[in-house]
């Protein structure tokens, strides 16, 4: 668990961020590697190691970073989802609504889009819960918050070890 500990710690920040509105656009390309890059560091000073850290130690930490910040920020999510019972689906449903409408799609497919995300939306709003919605933002998350932390703990690595042979030189 020790071991883990600076990725709980920074995947928890990224998280908490992912959630809050104006820094939700930036989770994916800054919030998440950033996060990566500080549980390295966080790692270094637990572990009081001086020296370089290998590109596969920077992409294990940075791939658990982006795991616990998908945990953490999909678990955020859907709470405040379940209390409020309103989100950025339901808050936007009458724009897509519009935009649907200029897809390039038959009538058909059109009217199962919106159909299917009214029934989202429905969910969300009676029940404050919706698997649909549930299942996305979990994927989602993993997905996108896993790749980007993987990327973060190699370019933090990176960062680092130019920093610490500058040192010694």
């Amino acid at each position: 668990m020790k071991k883990h500990l600076p990725a709980i710690v920074s995947g928890f920040g990224a998280g908490v961020l992912s959630i809050v509105p104006l820094a939700k656009g930036l989770t994916c390309c800054i919030i998440v590697p950033f996060a990566a890059y500080m549980a390295l560091i966080l790692d270094r000073k637990s572990t009081h190691d001086t020296g370089r850290i290998s590109a596969s130690r920077g992409f294990i930490i940075g791939v658990m970073t982006g795991v616990f910040a998908a945990i953490f920020g999909s678990a955020f999510d859907i709470l405040i989802t379940y209390i409020t019972r309103s989100n950025d689906i339901v808050a936007s449903f009458p724009e897509f609504q519009k935009m649907i409408n200029d897809f390039p799609v038959s009538e058909a497919i059109r009217a199962e889009i919106i159909s299917m995300f009214q029934n989202l939306r429905n969910d969300i709003v009676t029940n404050g819960f919706s698997f649909l919605y549930t299942f996305s933002v979990l994927i989602n998350n993993f997905v996108v918050n896993t790749l980007f932390g993987a990327i973060g703990g190699l370019a933090g690595a990176q960062i680092i070890n130019n920093r610490v042979g500058n040192s010694e030189e």
